[in-house]
């Protein structure tokens, strides 16, 4: 029988993660992922949108535990080909299953006959709205039963990032733990271990895409705009988040 975890079980194991996460403060990426590997094994999953950042992680993680890696992907209706064809080279090369997790068709449905199929264009509230149905809930089902998730992220994307931690306490996903290997790695040390390691890349970065999402919120960028100039284009930098990660919580864990 498994034992229910106490409220103070929970603050001894949150002292321990954020202990860890000031350790790992400025580690290598793959030093990251591997303690990630090796704390929580198989209850760990890494969230792809296999962009360059997510495929490398994915690299990372199948170097150091490959019987331990486990790959989710949130398939919003409105992502581009090229997603699904990287998708289907980083499962070929690795030899790994990708669970897709898909939005709700009710609400889908719902959102599109009362506001039409552009709503996320007329207000941050719509976007919001959509990215609610399409990512927010479904990265929910995806992240049940979990203990930690690790993603992509660098804290050059975007002004929402800057302060990403390797390590912290997801308050926003239940207090479950999420690992950001890459946050101090600058594009271009991405792209040099994507060569070296022949790792899989999304064909829209090489046509100005450095920040790949739903293809109508996503477009190419000119030379000297911002990485995530790209995304959402018509809206302030400071809203360019979608729900999925939200800002650190708890200063104690970075």
């Amino acid at each position: 029988m498994l034992k229910r975890m106490s409220a103070r079980d929970h603050r001894q194991d949150d002292s321990k993660i954020a202990e860890e996460a000031r350790r790992l403060q400025g580690a290598r990426p793959a030093e990251v992922a591997a303690w990630a590997l090796g704390r929580f094994g198989s209850r760990l999953a890494i969230a792809s949108s296999f962009s360059i950042e997510d495929c490398v992680v994915i690299d990372m993680a199948m170097k150091a535990a490959p019987q331990d890696v486990r790959v989710f992907a949130l398939d919003t209706g409105r992502l581009p080909d090229e997603t699904y064809l990287t998708a289907e080279r980083v499962r070929m090369k690795y030899g790994i299953e990708i669970a897709w997790y898909f939005p709700e068709r009710p609400a889908v449905e719902n959102l599109i006959r009362l506001k039409g199929l552009y709503s996320f264009r007329d207000s941050l509230d719509n976007r919001h709205e959509c990215c609610g149905i399409r990512k927010v809930e479904p990265l929910g089902r995806a992240l049940a039963g979990l203990e930690a998730w690790m993603t992509g992220l660098r804290n050059e994307q975007s002004v929402t990032r800057t302060d990403t931690p390797e390590v912290e306490i997801d308050r926003a996903h239940g207090g479950i733990v999420k690992v950001n290997p890459l946050v101090r790695w600058t594009m271009e040390e991405v792209r040099a271990y994507a060569k070296e390691h022949r790792v899989p890349i999304h064909p829209l970065h090489d046509r100005g895409y450095p920040s790949i999402g739903c293809a109508p919120c996503t477009r190419a960028i000119k030379p000297g705009e911002h990485p995530r100039a790209g995304r959402w284009w018509w809206e302030d930098p400071e809203n360019k988040e979608c729900g999925l990660h939200l800002p650190p919580a708890d200063a104690g864990t970075g």
